[in-house]
């Protein structure tokens, strides 16, 4: 007997994780060991009991999908990423794959396409959804490994830091979710203003938007 495939979802919004799970469960050796709607837990939970698919949506709050990605790379697990987004960019799949996604998939794909994804990052090989051009993602990456610019010029902590101010959080509030004091928030801040030329939230907040850290209602 073949040993079903462990597949944990992570994505915000708890009816497109009743969804994905209801399809998910109508596939043969499919098993949805967990779901989660953030990004810090998912990274927890793969921590714990790694599956083997995990599932994450590329905008979650406190942690988005990518920065969860490049945590997840870094446990040293055999686990392997299916990026979900709402944007067929190739410029957003050339991203998962640098933060270490083993797949990108469009939420507008057809059913049939989760399942081949699935099935082609579980063999060890990784998948781009049909919408997107692999050409123009390989162009993509080939263009932000010249040179880092806009969320590629930012560390890990500064893109956190940067999600958590557009998503309107207090200095002290990051403060306290991150473990740090007030004060190496605001260094934080300051420097990712620096290195992005954008001096107020507003300005923030739009760009975090552009960049997927946001949904455009969060406007």
């Amino acid at each position: 007997m073949i040993n079903p495939r462990r597949i944990l979802m992570a994505d915000d919004h708890a009816l497109v994780r009743a969804g994905m799970r209801a399809l998910l469960e109508s596939l043969p050796d499919i098993e949805v060991v967990g779901e989660t709607g953030g990004g810090l837990e998912a990274v927890e939970l793969v921590r714990r009991d790694p599956p083997d698919v995990v599932l994450l949506d590329v905008t979650m709050p406190g942690l988005n999908g990518r920065e969860a990605a490049s945590r997840i790379a870094r446990l040293g697990v055999p686990t392997r990423v299916l990026m979900v987004s709402m944007h067929a960019s190739p410029e957003y799949a050339a991203r998962a794959f640098a933060a270490g996604a083993a797949g990108y998939l469009n939420k507008d794909s057809a059913f049939d396409e989760l399942s081949t994804a699935i099935e082609e990052i579980s063999a060890g090989r990784r998948y781009l959804c049909r919408a997107i051009d692999s050409s123009l993602v390989q162009q993509y990456a080939q263009h932000a490994g010249n040179g880092a610019s806009g969320l590629d010029a930012l560390t890990p902590r500064q893109r956190q830091i940067l999600q958590l101010v557009a998503e309107g959080k207090s200095t002290r509030q990051i403060a306290e979710a991150l473990f740090v004091s007030v004060k190496t928030v605001e260094t934080h801040r300051a420097q990712l203003m620096q290195r992005l030329g954008i001096h107020d939230v507003p300005g923030l907040v739009r760009f975090a938007i552009r960049n997927g850290l946001l949904p455009p209602e969060v406007s």
